[in-house]
């Protein structure tokens, strides 16, 4: 069954074929034919499909999609290229710039860190309009905790990246010490001056991987 089209699909298989996830394909079935739900459909996998299972080497998780019209489209803290980026995204580009002198870009699209081996996951993949959290507790959370012991299973090291309770949760399926997990307060404009700017996340990240023998990420969003 494909249903992402790359390596996901084998390693997720199991997972596809569990009770937990047809209820979880039903409940969306109706939520999508009665509701307005972010992101559209074809969208919901977006993060898995731009970061294979090989070529993951960091994760970024978030906590559901952005829940306002014209926002989501699969990728934790991303935005299209015409939409207004942001505030928690603002605080992430702010850090950036701090850390490693990266120029602020004028758009939210992240799909450069994807394409680089940058998962950027949320707990939940999808969510009502206007109702932020709205699909906690329907399923999906059973697969992301999945996704997170897959990887901790990599024999690769693996950057891990939580960002605020909600992320950090998952700490617990990150086991095995080859892996870096870094974690701080989400960058939300809530938290984000109690730990989160100059946590400097992502100059640690590229001394790790340079540290053993992986290609740096090129954070610079152009």
């Amino acid at each position: 069954m494909r249903i992402i089209g790359n390596d996901w699909d084998e390693v997720l298989k199991e997972e596809f074929e569990k009770p937990y996830y047809q209820q979880l394909r039903h409940f969306l079935d109706e939520e999508y034919q009665h509701k307005t739900i972010y992101p559209l459909p074809k969208y919901i996998y977006t993060a898995l499909r731009l970061t294979s299972y090989s070529d993951t080497r960091v994760v970024i998780l978030g906590q559901d999609p952005y829940h306002e019209p014209g926002q989501a489209h699969g990728l934790a803290f991303s935005v299209g290229k015409n939409v207004e980026i942001p505030p928690s995204l603002v605080n992430i580009y702010k850090e950036l710039h701090d850390d490693l002198g990266c120029t602020i870009p004028n758009h939210g699209f992240l799909a450069d860190w994807a394409r680089q081996g940058v998962l950027l996951l949320n707990a939940v993949l999808t969510v009502e309009a206007h109702k932020a959290n709205s699909h906690k507790g329907k399923g999906w959370e059973q697969l992301t905790d999945t996704i997170i012991r897959k990887l901790n299973e990599k024999k690769e090291p693996v950057v891990f990246i939580l960002w605020g309770a909600n992320a950090r949760s998952k700490k617990q399926f990150i086991t095995d010490p080859r892996h870096l997990i870094l974690e701080s307060v989400h960058p939300s404009p809530l938290s984000a001056y109690n730990g989160f700017f100059g946590s400097k996340p992502f100059s640690k990240t590229n001394d790790f991987l340079k540290k053993n023998g992986l290609k740096p990420i090129d954070w610079q969003i152009r």
